[in-house]
């Protein structure tokens, strides 16, 4: 579907399409009968949008009468709504037939086929042995890099004849340059579009079936081949006869639902059997493999990708770098989907993108911020984002395509991710440990005690700078290790999650090997830190602000710095949620430890601007000011000052941080100064207040009234 290079060109080199009266053609007397019956009795099918033409303004028309035009076309726009509802609800009954995923169903079906059985288990066991076979050969013979690309086109091979289910497998591989050489992943990636195609009259012979009228009817043109061809259909290039709009037409490989459910069958025995026997593995791989066949099972119902495209385009196409293409309910079904036509150069293509003038790594930025957005924001998110489904646009924007397997995170887990990411960055790894009874990976009873030493000791030596400069893979093997090692479960759907960021980091190291994904999506996390009102996420940031009764301005001022590298960052959405905790019936505590910060924040600020003045003046006056003494008026020691000068410098920073953030109100610190005048803050404040000018008061006195000490001259003798 993301293919822009056509298979079949005109002598000038553009697409050669067919008519409709060409079409005809590929379809046996039969057919054409039905047709023609068909054509008397079924009506023609209502246009998915109607074009009207645009409203010209004249400047002889008045403010008002625009408005009264404009208001005219609020009817034609909610009657266009509902055109296009009915249209999705008639859709949604072409689609009342399609199967859903049963392990119970697949089950019952295939135990009474053990010939049918054995006969793909032995296919796929001699596909993937004499592969493997052949590799030890070419490592006994020393030819293992020498043979790299016949190899990798013999594993392309392989796993094309085994079906879809290995073509997916083959789809992750593709992505990860990490795990696979360059030759492999080349091959690999023909599997994201470029499979073999099944024959086009039994496509056309689909669209007539599924929608129920002719193809004239439809299509002005169609292509004469598959623009591309994918695991479970080929996509065809047309223009609608009513608008002469340019669409994609996906229709689904026959048999498909067969080939998959023998497949999930066999995995799904393997799953019981790894449950049971292999200690090593702690998670329910059964209920992973039940997660992933739902998942493929909703990808063969394309109303149901209609319908994920739909809600994907409205939560996530508002961002000006973010294109999801519009879908067709009048000509969509169970088995064919009709949707925007989208031009474009898929994301691994880095040379083809650059000839463009654009920049891979933003794309892959745009990707990655956008996934950010679907897993952690709204939970809904694209868990196949190979490149053969992210397309590069030619003004710049990344266009998401297939939206045949989503997932959803919960909405706990959400808020436990984004802490879990900000306290790996901060090495709290008790707070580590017990983000994992959130994230539902251990039950409430289980002592996260032990788990601590072992993440400090993994984190600790694998990280020789920054956590930032962790790839996603090491990251993921290294909590791996960690999660062999206890009594967690692994949710399903954090599997999907896995793959979905696996994928994405895959195509950033594809164009540029020493890409950090956490790095440049750890601004993400900490402006949600900042200015998520959830109230795990506050506990989060004040338990990570807070420490020991002290304020950790380093932290605040680390977290302000990454946030306003997010370009939604805004210093008052940071500042309402803990200003509207501390203002709250349940932020006592919290009122207490900002009191208290700021009489520290004060004392800094009074005795910095002391220290300044004093080492203003001249040396001579100073020693007659302080007495010889060389602690100066402040009579603090040298740690204590330079303490105090840094805190001070914090508070500075943090505040122009602040202040340089866009549309920044100073009036929204009066919260602060509300707390400040209650009374407990009042009589709490004096007195440290008082303390300091006492303090201060004596320290000065006793400078004054200090006998200069004589120093002796060296004697002669």
């Amino acid at each position: 579907m993301a293919e822009l290079k056509f298979r079949t060109f005109s002598g000038t080199g553009n697409l050669s399409s067919i008519s409709l009266s060409s079409v005809s053609s590929l379809f046996l007397e039969r057919n054409v009968k039905l047709r023609r019956k068909r054509r008397r009795t079924t009506p023609p099918l209502k246009a998915a949008a109607v074009e009207t033409p645009p409203v010209t303004s004249s400047p002889r028309i008045s403010a008002a009468g625009m408005k009264l035009l404009e208001a005219s076309s609020l009817p034609s726009a909610s009657r266009a709504r509902s055109d296009d509802m009915r249209a999705e609800g008639k859709a949604m009954a072409r689609a009342a037939y399609v199967s859903v995923y049963d392990p119970q169903v697949i089950y019952d079906k295939y135990k009474s086929r053990p010939f049918k059985v054995v006969g793909r288990t032995l296919q796929i066991l001699t596909g993937i042995g004499l592969f493997g076979a052949s590799l030890w050969v070419d490592k006994l013979q020393g030819k293992l890099d020498q043979r790299k690309r016949s190899r990798a086109v013999e594993l392309r091979d392989i796993l094309t004849r085994l079906g879809p289910t290995f073509v997916k497998i083959g789809q992750g591989l593709s992505t990860r340059p990490d795990l696979c050489p360059s030759e492999y992943l080349e091959e690999l990636s023909e599997l994201q579009d470029d499979l073999p195609t099944f024959p086009d009259a039994e496509a056309l012979a689909c669209i007539e079936k599924e929608l129920g009228i002719p193809l004239e009817s439809i299509y002005s043109s169609i292509s004469a081949t598959p623009i591309a061809a994918a695991s479970l259909g080929q996509v065809y290039k047309a223009q609608m006869k009513y608008s002469g709009q340019t669409v994609a037409v996906k229709v689904q490989r026959p048999g498909i639902e067969e080939a998959i459910g023998l497949d999930f069958y066999l995995i799904r025995g393997l799953g019981h059997l790894i449950n049971k026997y292999v200690d090593i593995i702690t998670s329910d791989v059964v209920a992973l493999i039940d997660e992933f066949a739902r998942r493929v099972y909703q990808e063969l119902n394309y109303v149901q990708e209609g319908q994920n495209a739909r809600r994907f385009r409205k939560l996530y196409a508002d961002k000006a770098d973010v294109f999801v293409p519009d879908i067709f309910w009048d000509y969509t079904s169970a088995k064919v989907l009709t949707m925007e036509w989208v031009e474009g150069v898929k994301l691994n293509e880095k040379e083809a993108i650059e000839s463009q003038g654009l920049n891979v790594l933003d794309l892959v930025n745009a990707g990655i911020q956008c996934s950010l957005r679907q897993l952690l924001e709204y939970g809904y998110f694209h868990a196949d984002p190979h490149p053969g489904n992210l397309l590069a646009t030619a003004d710049g924007k990344l266009a998401f395509l297939d939206f045949g397997m989503m997932s959803e995170t919960p909405e706990e887990a959400r808020s436990a991710i984004i802490g879990h990411v900000v306290h790996l960055v901060n090495r709290d790894y008790e707070a580590m440990a017990r983000d994992y009874y959130a994230l539902n990976f251990l039950a409430p009873e289980v002592d996260v005690s032990p788990i601590v030493p072992a993440l400090r000791n993994f984190f600790d030596d694998a990280l020789s700078a920054t956590v930032s400069e962790l790839n996603f893979k090491t990251l993921v093997d290294g909590l791996g290790n960690v999660l062999y090692q206890f009594p967690f479960t692994v949710p399903a759907y954090y599997a999907l999650i896995l793959r979905s960021l696996t994928v994405l980091e895959g195509l950033a190291l594809y164009a540029d090997p020493n890409f950090k994904v956490l790095a440049a999506s750890y601004p993400y996390f900490a402006k949600r830190l900042l200015t998520d009102p959830n109230p795990y996420l506050r506990d989060a940031l004040i338990e990570l602000l807070f420490k020991n009764g002290r304020f950790r301005w380093n932290r605040l001022e680390d977290l302000l710095v990454q946030g306003k590298m997010d370009r939604d960052f805004s210093a008052e959405d940071a500042l309402k949620p803990v200003l509207k905790l501390l203002l709250g019936p349940d932020g006592e505590e919290l009122r207490v430890l900002v009191i208290r910060e700021s009489t520290r924040v004060t004392e800094a600020f009074m005795l910095g601007s002391m220290i300044d003045g004093y080492n203003s003046i001249p040396g001579p006056l100073k020693n007659l000011i302080v007495n010889n003494n060389t602690a100066g008026p402040s009579a603090l020691s040298t740690s204590e000052q330079e303490s105090l000068m840094e805190l001070r410098q914090q508070v500075s920073r943090i505040w122009k941080l602040l202040q340089s953030s866009d549309n920044f109100d100073p009036n929204i610190l009066q919260p602060i100064l509300l707390v400040l005048q209650e009374p407990e803050a009042r009589s709490l404040g004096g007195r440290v207040f008082g303390g300091i000018t006492q303090r201060l008061a004596a320290r000065f006195l006793q400078q004054l009234l200090r006998t200069p000490t004589v120093v002796q001259a060296p004697s002669n003798t």
